[in-house]
């Protein structure tokens, strides 16, 4: 197997949502490979400090500060990313979030719009200022953080399911628009990950004890595995990988409780 598999040297990733649990495991993932990486983030004393932390570990890394609800100015932002090194080549579209909880009849006007410019329409956006010059240079990777919430019914969280849903066939579509110009897009679906946004439910014993019962791997899972996973999806190992949902969730979706 070549040594150069998982190498990302001369590659440029952009990665959202890079400050939480999960986006900080990512950055640290890519970069170990050799990318460098564009650390986007609502908070911008964060960016910077994760900036600082990637410095120190020997990997290259500047900040954008960026709110994804402000879809009107994503464009100037990925001209930002792009003006850096001249390249995206890696896209990870990792940032997201919940809305509220409870029947989706309950659901205001103004969390819809929130949830679905956040999780799905930014990622479009995103998606159409930074692709043509994926394509120009040859290709590229997007990679978009989809939710094992998006693959199942949810009387909780039903509309952060349906963003995720639509996140995955988001992935589907534009692996069928870009494939012929060589750039690959794939959705990641993580079950339940040790990150601290997890950690209400980590705590929660009746509902750990619920969700090991369904999980065949009867743990859940860690950030850096599916950091990994990214990791394949951007590099030469995930080359001929395209318009795939990869499920990382231990089992819990098939699980049966035995």
């Amino acid at each position: 197997m070549p040594s150069t598999l998982f190498d990302l040297h001369g590659k440029v990733a952009l990665v959202t949502g890079a400050c939480g649990g999960l986006g900080i495991a990512l950055c640290e993932a890519l970069g170990a490979q050799g990318a460098a990486i564009v650390v986007s983030d609502r908070d911008a004393e964060a960016c910077a400090q994760l900036v600082q932390k990637l410095g120190a570990a020997g990997i290259d890394a500047t900040s954008l500060p960026m709110d994804l609800a402000d879809i009107s100015g994503i464009a100037q932002q990925a001209a930002r990313a792009l003006a850096w090194k001249g390249q995206v080549d890696i896209l990870v579209c990792n940032a997201g979030v919940q809305g509220p909880a409870g029947p989706l009849a309950d659901i205001k006007d103004a969390d819809w719009q929130l949830v679905m410019d956040v999780n799905l329409r930014a990622v479009l956006e995103l998606g159409t200022q930074l692709l043509p010059a994926m394509a120009a240079r040859g290709g590229g990777s997007v990679i978009l953080m989809s939710s094992i919430a998006g693959l199942r019914g949810n009387k909780a969280i039903g509309l952060y399911g349906l963003s995720k849903a639509a996140l995955a066939q988001l992935a589907r579509n534009l692996a069928v628009e870009w494939g012929p110009a060589g750039i690959r897009v794939n959705a990641i679906s993580p079950g339940l990950i040790r990150t601290p946004l997890a950690a209400q439910l980590l705590d929660n014993a009746q509902f750990m004890q619920r969700r090991l019962a369904l999980t065949p791997l009867r743990r859940v899972g860690e950030p850096a595995e599916v950091a990994g996973a990214a990791v394949m999806l951007a590099s030469a190992a995930g080359a001929f990988i395209t318009g795939h949902n990869l499920v990382i969730d231990g089992g819990t979706t098939i699980g049966d409780g035995n």
